[in-house]
């Protein structure tokens, strides 16, 4: 990708342009939540409609996010960026209008489609576009606390837009921020040398979407079908059959999805693990919650959203200040920090009764969304930045952001098999989904602190430049 001048009215655009897609991109994945039963209401769908409408966004992201920086270098980043621009824009406008549930279902898959082309190469075009390296952080660091704003608004703006209009609101609203985001994009990405880059690694792309949907359709559609049924009982098998197929494919081919070797690095292996079970907690919370909320407390979601606002109010502040903290304590132990607040947050929400004031289980629900970019994002970046070579930091990263998202996936799979909803009360158990969720995190903090070894400060102010840059190509 070709540089240019880091000031000026193209530069102002570009950050602009990938700043709109970077919030809808991540709007997305809070602000529908809230609104799930009154989608389910309107368009039907049965038992798992509410899980797939989360998890068809979230699944075909985290499928096709490695994919998403080799199709760059051999279509040509302005190409992929402008088409995945377009195609969020047209599935936002499906979804807004479907009258089915399966058509909204496939829109939304077409949603995260999108977001795979557009979010591995969105801070590759600012690293290259703008190469001075103070404007060059500040650029990275506004595109990381965009997506934590959009993160941290969605719920309340998801309850506002259900209540005055309908939830079909929610799509619509995605239609004039994406439009701003294709014209700046437009503007100011220079046309590429393209057809020099890596080789397209088909089969395995293939085998992982085939394992990535066939263990996400039997989590789902177990407990519903029944567990020895042949659908689930062959997406399981598929799916186990596509992991080992995966794996010697890996092993063999010349253009792997990922640099043979590169999960055996210790460093990599706790980024990518905590940042799974960081999102896992997160939307099995969200999840749940959202529906004991309006099913068993009859709560709007205006007022749903309003009781979520401590969590995602408490992930945006943090999005915004984890690369300072991180500088001042270095990773390892901002890491820790982060996962602490995780796991008291969750250990909370077991030990308190729901149905008590909104005052009593806030302050929870603030830990936990504290915790999360504390623990992941850029911190976790970081912390992979002196373990991997520069040329590999991009795919480090690039694994590390389809780990996150396959938590987010099978963090909803999983907390509507522990916690079920029904026809007459929204979930039941629970404090099972809290007890799994904090586990995990405390999983993700042994890791941590018998992988990573302590580094001083200095060392991380010195690495992280360079890793968050070089983040998810």
């Amino acid at each position: 990708m070709t540089s240019h001048p880091d000031t000026g009215p193209r530069s102002t655009l570009l950050l602009l342009g990938i700043c709109a897609m970077t919030f809808v991109v991540y709007l997305d994945t809070s602000i529908t939540p809230v609104a799930l039963p009154d989608i389910v209401g309107d368009v039907g769908g049965g038992g798992t409609a509410a899980q797939w409408i989360l998890d068809a966004y979230t699944l075909a992201f985290a499928c096709l996010l490695l994919a998403g920086g080799v199709l760059g270098d051999r279509l040509g980043a302005r190409r992929i960026m402008l088409t995945g621009a377009l195609v969020f824009t047209l599935a936002s406008i499906v979804c807004a209008a479907a009258p089915s549930i399966g058509l909204l279902v496939a829109a939304r898959a077409l949603q995260g489609v999108a977001a795979a082309a557009l979010v591995p190469l969105s801070v590759a075009a600012l690293s290259t576009h703008i190469r001075q390296p103070r404007a060059r952080a500040r650029a990275i660091g506004l595109w990381g606390g965009t997506a934590g704003v959009a993160l941290a608004v969605g719920p309340l703006l998801g309850g506002v837009l259900v209540t005055a209009t309908s939830w079909r609101a929610l799509f619509w609203i995605n239609i004039p921020i994406c439009l701003v985001g294709f014209w700046c994009l437009r503007a100011s990405l220079r046309r590429d040398r393209v057809g020099s880059g890596q080789r397209m690694d088909l089969p395995g792309q293939l085998l992982f979407i085939a394992a990535g949907c066939g263990a996400t359709l039997a989590l789902i559609e177990g407990p519903h079908r029944g567990w020895s049924s042949p659908l689930i009982l062959g997406c399981a098998g598929a799916a186990a059959a596509a992991i080992a197929a995966f794996t010697l494919w890996e092993n063999r081919t010349s253009t792997p999805l990922l640099p043979r070797g590169l999960l055996r690095i210790p460093e990599v292996a706790v980024a990518c693990s905590v940042n799974f079970l960081g999102l896992f907690g997160l939307y099995g919370v969200l999840f749940v919650l959202t529906l004991y909320f309006q099913r068993d407390l009859g709560l709007s979601p205006l007022h749903t959203g309003l009781r979520f606002l401590p969590l995602f109010g408490m992930l945006g502040i943090a999005s915004l200040t984890a690369a300072s903290v991180a500088r001042r304590l270095g990773t390892r132990p901002t890491m820790l920090t982060g996962l602490a607040l995780i796991g008291t947050g969750l250990v909370g929400l077991v030990t308190i009764e729901l149905s008590a004031p909104p005052a009593v289980y806030l302050g929870a629900l603030g830990l936990l969304g504290a915790g999360i970019p504390l623990s992941g994002g850029v911190v976790a970046i970081a912390a992979m930045a002196n373990a991997v070579q520069e040329t590999t930091m991009g795919a480090a990263s690039g694994a590390m952001n389809t780990f996150r998202q396959f938590g987010a996936v099978f963090g909803v799979a999983v907390a509507a098999l522990l916690s079920p909803p029904s026809p007459t009360t929204a979930v039941t158990h629970l404090s099972a989904t809290f007890l799994v969720a904090a586990t995990g995190a405390t999983l993700g903090a042994v890791l941590t602190a018998f992988t990573l070894r302590p580094k001083p400060p200095a060392a991380q102010t010195k690495a992280e430049p360079e890793s968050i840059h070089s983040a998810t190509r």
